[in-house]
This record gives structure tokens, C-alpha cells and sequence, in this order.
């Protein structure tokens, strides 16, 4: 543990790339094989979940430091860090603490603490607390919140441990996907330059496109690049192997048995091919996708019922082709994948399984013209992808880039304000927005980003002038700040007060030119509504 401290003091203190690089490079090279397959697993996000809730940790450190609830609640909110509050609250200990590996605290100390009686769980985290000395039981603490951030991309542990085993980090990457259990066992497979069995089970990293920032005739030819929509869905890659289907979610999740319509429209594709494309809701004979919306309701549900599936049917649009006949096509050039994907889904066209259509355009004018037809199609913008590019891992600028529609944008009035965490967690960053329905005004937003540091520190001053009530730690304000919201679409929702939810919502600008009998009306965004 006291290892692990201290490179998450070497990480937390530095924000180059280079010195966050050796610090994990350090750790990992001296750790033992389990402690490093557990470092590596808290650092590209896991988290332990349901060990202790922040009540609790609040009532026990009260306890143990004799401080009164009231004051550590005023410590917590000036903080902003419940690990970090509960660390400064308590001594350092007398004595040098028990050297213990980073596994043992995990496997020994934090993961009994699950489901049991809350008496043993509170001895053994005061226990930890008065043993461990500031680093070490900061690390602790936050291992107990499962917030242990630290600053680094996965991509970046990934290419550390391509560095370490002499592999690519492509190889590393596609190791990393799905669930895994930390072990010695798992740490020596992931650096083995051996295939491994577990190998062919995972999909391929995502190839993921940047923002267009530029004008598209900085891209050169538009004949070099291969136009499609933009699709509001969930980007999926089908995976058919070894007799055996299976679906991935962009986020490491596996999701096969959820949309049996997929599934039994994949049963006939030939084993050892992998197909990257977008789920979307999708009735079969209409022009246009559902809204997110829709598809959000089949996204949980792992055994939908036939309600579920007759009004959310669903629709995976195939863009890309990965790998045909257990081949690997990474490296082939878009247009060869592409026309191999034609050839495999040719009879796929009004099943839920179909190729996504490709976008005609001569000119980045002709193009610009249908990517304003986007929004009244359903979908974001444009894709553009070089028709030469071999499909790549993560993010890499230069192949892909989407070309959204500008946003849509509503005047709205500013009536709620909530403290942020961490570094803003003394000034009110998170807000609530209205807009108006007859002479009252109706909730339809929340957004956190968007302004500046100095109009955060403006505002932030004028809400505490301006409160009305504090219903905990929630401001209402005067309703007199308007604020120009941008966000990508309206959907109908029953669970809002409103009846409707925006997507993506977050601050465009402070109107202060307007006064708040000017913000916009509640119809303007239900008749956005899909």
C-alpha cells in the first residue's frame, strides 16, 4: 500500500503525460504480479462498489476523532472530499504502519467489508484509519468511496504495458475489454507475448472520430473520404466465433441477450467475422430512427418482454467490418472493408441487421447542404472517414472526424443552484434551469459546464446575495439570470415535470442583455420534441 500511495501522490501532482508515464512504469515494475494487475485495474477505472456508504464513513469518523456531526459535515462541504476529509480529521498514527502489499488491503482488508454487519465493517475501518499515516489511509479511504481518480487515460496504462511485454498496444487494449479479475494469474497473460485463449472471446479496441473544428475543404478531396450519417444510437461491435454470438457496448459492456431481434438477425453470418456498427430504434418499414429515448428503455432490460419489443424494436446499422473468416482486417483500407461488408449483409438490407447507407455528395457544398437536412433525418450530422484509413485504437486525430449540426438553443431562467465537488466544491457550479409555462416557470435543465472560471466566480457571488430557500445543500435564487442553454435534441418524458428532457444540455452563454420575462416558453421546446 505504501507503494501504491505513493505513486498516487506522483500522479496527483503532476499533469505531464511523460512524468504520469514513469511514475505507473515505476509502480508496476516493482510491484508483485497481483498488486500490479490490481493497480492496473483501479487505473483504468474499476471501482470497489458497495463496501461502505458515505453515512456511515461520516458517523465513524466523527467517532473516532471525537469531532461533533455538525462540524465534520462543515468540513466535508468546505473539502469538498469525504476520503479527504476523513483523512485530515484523524492524527497521524505513533508507530510505522504494517507493510502490506497493495492485494492484501484489497483482498484481505476492503473486499470482506461487502455485506457484512455493520459493527465489524466500522471496527475495521477505524482500525485501518488509526494504522495507516496520511498517504496511505487517504488511498485507503478513497478505495472506500470507490473514488479514486487520478488523472490518467487508460490509453496511457495501455502503452506502458505495450512498453513493458513488447507487444502492441492494440493487443493490450483488446486484453483490457469486458470484466477481469485482478490476479497474478491475469497480470502474466496480459504481458504474455503467447496468444492467449481469452484472445479471440474480446472485440477489437473502438476506432473513434474526433470533432471536426475545421472547415471539411481543409480535409482536401472529398473523393478521399467516405461520407455517412451521424447515428444517435449505441455503438456496438457483433462478434460471431467459434459458433458463438456475442455483443459488445463501446463501454466494455457485454450485452448479448438483450436484443434478441439482433441476435436472430446475425444468426446466419458466418462464424469468425466481427462487424462494428450502431444500435438504434428503428421500426421496420420507417424512414427515420426512433428517438434515443426509445432506445434507452431496451438498453437495461436483459430480458425484454413483448411490450418492450414491439414498441422499441431495434435496428444494428453496419458500418465497418473487422474481421471476416477469423482474419483480421484492421490494416486493409476502409473501402476494402467496406466493400467486404457490402458482400456479407447484401441480403441483410430490411432485416434488423442491415449496412448503413453511405452519403452521396461531389462537393464539401453539396455535403455542407445535406448535413443541414440532418436534424429533420434523425441524426447528428456527418461521419467523414478517409477512404484509405486502416482501422485504428482510441481516439487518433486524422481518419475520422464527425461533423455535427450546431446545436439547438433555448433562453432560460437560472432558479436552482447546487455546490460542485472537489476543487469547485466551494462555489455553486451545478444549476437548474426554467423556462415559461403561463405565468409560472417549469424546470426543463440541469447543466455544469459552460462558463468561465471568472463568470463562475460571479455568479457564484451573486446566488449567495440572491437566495431565496435552501432546501439542503440546494439554493433557490431570485428568478432574474438568463442563460442561453445549447443542447442536441428534445425527447417527451413522463418522468419530468416538464414532459420533456433535453439531451446534452450545458451553459452556450450569460445573457445578462436579457431580463428573465424574455426567456423562452415551454411550447417552443415540446414542439422541438420528438
Amino acid at each position: 500500500m505504501e507503494r501504491f500511495a505513493a505513486l498516487y501522490q506522483r500522479l496527483d501532482r503532476t499533469t505531464a503525460t511523460s512524468e504520469k508515464q514513469a511514475a505507473i512504469a515505476d509502480y508496476l515494475g516493482q510491484a508483485d504480479p497481483a498488486s500490479a494487475s490490481w493497480a492496473v485495474w483501479l487505473l483504468c477505472g474499476g471501482r470497489l462498489r458497495g463496501l461502505v456508504r458515505s453515512g456511515e464513513l461520516r458517523s465513524w469518523v466523527a467517532t473516532a476523532s471525537g469531532t461533533p456531526d455538525w462540524l465534520v459535515e462543515e468540513s466535508y462541504s468546505h473539502v469538498g472530499d469525504l476520503a479527504e476529509t476523513c483523512t485530515l480529521l484523524l492524527p497521524e498514527p505513533d508507530s510505522e504502519p504494517p507493510m502490506r502489499s497493495l492485494t492484501v488491503w484489497i483482498e484481505q482488508h476492503l473486499l470482506p467489508l461487502k455485506g457484512a454487519e455493520e459493527e465489524p465493517r466500522r471496527e475495521a475501518v477505524i482500525s485501518a484509519w488509526w494504522a495507516l499515516p496520511y498517504a496511505q489511509r487517504l488511498v485507503y479511504t478513497k478505495l472506500l468511496t470507490g473514488a479514486l481518480r487520478v488523472g490518467v487515460a487508460q490509453g496511457l496504462v495501455q502503452r506502458v504495458l505495450a512498453q513493458m511485454s513488447g507487444l502492441p498496444v492494440a493487443t493490450i487494449a483488446q486484453r483490457l475489454l469486458g470484466d477481469w479479475t485482478p490476479s497474478a494469474e491475469f497480470h502474466a497473460a496480459l504481458l504474455s507475448i503467447a496468444p492467449q485463449r481469452g484472445d479471440r472471446a474480446q472485440p477489437y479496441p473502438f476506432f473513434l472520430a474526433s470533432p471536426l473544428e475545421k472547415a471539411p475543404d481543409q480535409l482536401g478531396a472529398i473523393d478521399d473520404w467516405q461520407l455517412e450519417w451521424k447515428w444517435d444510437g449505441i455503438r456496438l461491435q457483433l462478434i460471431r466465433r467459434d459458433g458463438e454470438l456475442a455483443l459488445w457496448s463501446r463501454g466494455e459492456e457485454r450485452l448479448d441477450g438483450r436484443f434478441p431481434e439482433i441476435e436472430q438477425a446475425a444468426a446466419e453470418l458466418p462464424d469468425g467475422c466481427v462487424i462494428d456498427g450502431e444500435l438504434l430504434a428503428w421500426r421496420a418499414g420507417e424512414a427515420l430512427p426512433l428517438p434515443f429515448s426509445v432506445l434507452q428503455t431496451r438498453i437495461q432490460r436483459r430480458k425484454p418482454g413483448a411490450k418492450s419489443l414491439r414498441e422499441a424494436p431495434l435496428r444494428l446499422l453496419a458500418y465497418d467490418l473487422l474481421e471476416i473468416d477469423g482474419r483480421d482486417l484492421r490494416e486493409q483500407p476502409l473501402a476494402q472493408r467496406r466493400e467486404q461488408l457490402g458482400d456479407l449483409l447484401q441480403v441483410q438490407d430490411e432485416s434488423a441487421l442491415a449496412l448503413s447507407p453511405l452519403v452521396a455528395a461531389d462537393s464539401w457544398a453539396a455535403a455542407a447542404e445535406l448535413r443541414s437536412e440532418a436534424r429533420n433525418r434523425g441524426v447528428e450530422g456527418l461521419m467523414l472517414k478517409r477512404r484509405s484509413s486502416p482501422y485504428r485504437s482510441g481516439r487518433r486525430r486524422g481518419d475520422w472526424w464527425k461533423w455535427k449540426i450546431e446545436p439547438l438553443s433555448i433562453d432560460a431562467v437560472l432558479i436552482y443552484a447546487q455546490a460542485g465537488h472537489g476543487r469547485r466544491s466551494n462555489l455553486y457550479t451545478d444549476y437548474t434551469f426554467a423556462v415559461w409555462q403561463d405565468e409560472a416557470l417549469v424546470p426543463v435543465a440541469k447543466a455544469y459546464s459552460g462558463l468561465s472560471d471568472a463568470e463562475i466566480g460571479r455568479l457564484d457571488r451573486w446566488i449567495r446575495a440572491h437566495t431565496i430557500e435552501r432546501f439542503g445543500p440546494v439554493h433557490s435564487v431570485q428568478p432574474l439570470q438568463v442563460f442561453e442553454l445549447a443542447f442536441e435534441g428534445v425527447n417527451r418524458s413522463p418522468r419530468h415535470k416538464s414532459g420533456i428532457a433535453l439531451r446534452f444540455p450545458r451553459i452556450a452563454r450569460w445573457r445578462e442583455d436579457k431580463v428573465a420575462a424574455e426567456a423562452d416558453v415551454l411550447a417552443t421546446l415540446a414542439a422541438l420534441a420528438r
